[in-house]
């Protein structure tokens, strides 16, 4: 699948679907030529566009302001600045730095419509493809309707997740919605929304194929692997102390053991491994390879699509996002930059700070003043230059296209999957197993071995190896050790970053660990949908 979606056509067949399906109850006499939603289904080849649609509002980055997942998993946190030009370069991100966050942040309001956009057409591929016989032709066989579907279920769990991480409950919309009658949805609790994600990715884990079965045009699709490895980490979510407080059917004892079962499962299917070389994993020739287990797709697409909004562009904005803003570093606008905070949590000579980190030549730098941050210049190099070609600059190319790159973003990959196994492990009382499993990622990267496997090791080494990647704030939230996280780096870093903290009001127990409904969204339906505690 990686750079043979055919995008637009998908998209336009989805928006006509969508158009039709919308309108239906509402027409009283069907025109001669009228196309209906059901005469869409008619082919293996209508069902794989339907389902294949259902993946890309993953890729989406940009609406009425960029909305790039890492601006919540890395900016929040403490690994990492907001970046730009200034202060007031996308205000809406200096919000989540400066716990400033309201109701009508921008941001959100295009990341919570991303995901449900997602889920509208995961749902409307469980109806139609589902309804559709097996033999509609020689390539509709039963085990090829079964992953179609699979993959469907597995989506619309991972656009659940994505949205009970950052809003807690929300609506929970398990069908199409053609008519207006089915509009106005309460917020479903997070109990239930955990809950119908574990059901979701239960089904699909049953059908989805492995890896190995993929042909090399439906690379990136979702498996069965990637399925096991959101069962454990949705079950290691659950299990822990920030979630456990949302009155959960599961025990954490009970979360455990299940991540601990689907962990051992992926890891014993023999799919995935480690690359060799950890930088790898952020290469285009890397894409895809034997450590990922699941990624975002993006293509080169050269178009001049700028403001459309979301779905006019099949690469991924992530790249002129993060580069350095001079143009003899990378030209781009200088978002995300790593914290120093982190930068010092690197052990001495563990190579993936460099892979992780850039710290620019001060002589490239053209404009000091926008450059630097905060008195911080330090640049996010994992997903900011495409290393497989050099230069001459000393930093890699970044491709022909410089606002739409096609570098995926890795979303799951081995070694995460290695250390929420070794998490598992440690909630469920097996330090052994834990202990092995940090030290086989460590080995990797050629650091020692730890002696003991505690809470603190794993922290660390999560850190470590996926820093940057946007789970760090998700992680120090689900661990319950968010405010004194962020207390300590806040106190840590620059004179000018402490001084732009003191503005706002600080971090708030309670209140910050998640994030705002979107405003527009409570507005639409005032009735049903009330304001996260704090917020308004």
């Amino acid at each position: 699948m990686k750079k043979t979606y055919k995008f637009l056509s998908v998209i336009c067949i989805l928006s006509s679907v969508l158009f039709f399906s919308s309108c239906k109850d509402y027409l009283t006499e069907i025109e001669p030529g009228t196309d209906l939603l059901e005469d869409f289904y008619t082919s293996t080849e209508a069902a794989v566009q339907n389902v294949t649609a259902c993946y890309v509002p993953l890729m989406w980055e940009y609406n009425g302001t960029y909305f790039s997942e890492w601006f919540i998993g890395d900016i929040i946190s403490d690994d990492a600045l907001k970046g730009g030009g200034s202060t007031t370069d996308m205000a809406d991100a200096y919000d989540f730095e400066n716990w400033r966050t309201t109701s009508g942040n921008g941001l959100l309001l295009n990341y919570y419509r991303a995901q449900y956009q997602g889920i509208a057409r995961c749902n409307l591929a469980l109806q139609y493809v589902g309804e559709m016989e097996v033999g509609k032709d020689e390539n509709f066989t039963a085990e090829m309707k079964a992953r179609l579907l699979a993959e469907a279920y597995y989506l619309r769990a991972y656009y659940y997740f994505r949205l009970v991480r950052v809003f807690a409950g929300v609506p929970m919309v398990l069908e199409v919605i053609d008519s207006s009658d089915k509009w106005a949805q309460e917020r479903a609790s997070v109990d239930a929304i955990f809950t119908q994600i574990l059901s979701d990715l239960t089904k699909a884990e049953a059908d989805l194929w492995d890896k190995s079965a993929y042909p090399a045009a439906d690379a990136g699709r979702a498996t069965k692997g990637a399925a096991q490895a959101m069962l454990m980490k949705v079950n290691l979510y659950m299990a822990s102390p920030y979630w456990q407080t949302y009155s959960l059917s599961k025990s954490a004892a009970e979360c455990y053991a299940d991540a601990k079962t689907w962990g051992k499962k992926l890891i014993d299917s023999g799919e995935y491994s480690l690359c060799a070389d950890y930088e790898d994993n952020f290469t285009l020739e890397g894409e895809n390879g034997q450590e990922s287990i699941f990624e975002i797709q993006y293509a080169e697409v050269p178009w001049g699509d700028y403001g459309e909004g979301f779905g006019f562009t099949a690469g991924s904005f992530t790249q002129i996002l993060i580069r350095s803003r001079s143009s003899l570093i990378g030209g781009g606008w200088g978002f995300n930059h790593p914290s120093q905070n982190l930068y010092n949590e690197f052990e001495a000579g563990d190579p993936r700070r460099d892979v992780a980190i850039l710290v620019p030549d001060a002589s490239k730098m053209e404009n000091p003043a926008e450059e630097i941050y905060l008195g911080n210049k330090l640049l996010n190099n994992k997903y900011a230059m495409y290393r497989d070609t050099y230069t001459g600059c000393g930093y890699g190319q970044w491709g022909l296209h410089a606002s739409r790159g096609p570098l995926n973003n890795r979303q799951i990959r081995y070694a995460d999957a290695l250390l929420m196994y070794a998490e598992a492990c440690l909630g469920a009382g097996d330090a052994v197993t834990a202990k092995e499993y940090i030290n086989k990622v460590r080995a990797r990267v050629g650091m020692a071995e730890i002696s003991v496997a505690d809470e603190a090791a794993l922290r660390h080494e999560r850190r470590c190896e996926l820093a940057m990647e946007g789970h760090r704030w998700f992680d120090i939230v689900r661990w319950g050790i968010a405010e004194q996280t962020i207390k300590a780096y806040e106190a840590g870093e620059s004179t000018e970053y402490k001084a732009q903290v003191a503005l706002g009001a600080g971090f708030q127990k309670g209140k910050h660990e998640i994030l705002p409904i979107p405003y527009d969204e409570i507005l639409l339906n005032p009735s049903k949908m009330e304001q996260n505690p704090g917020y308004n």
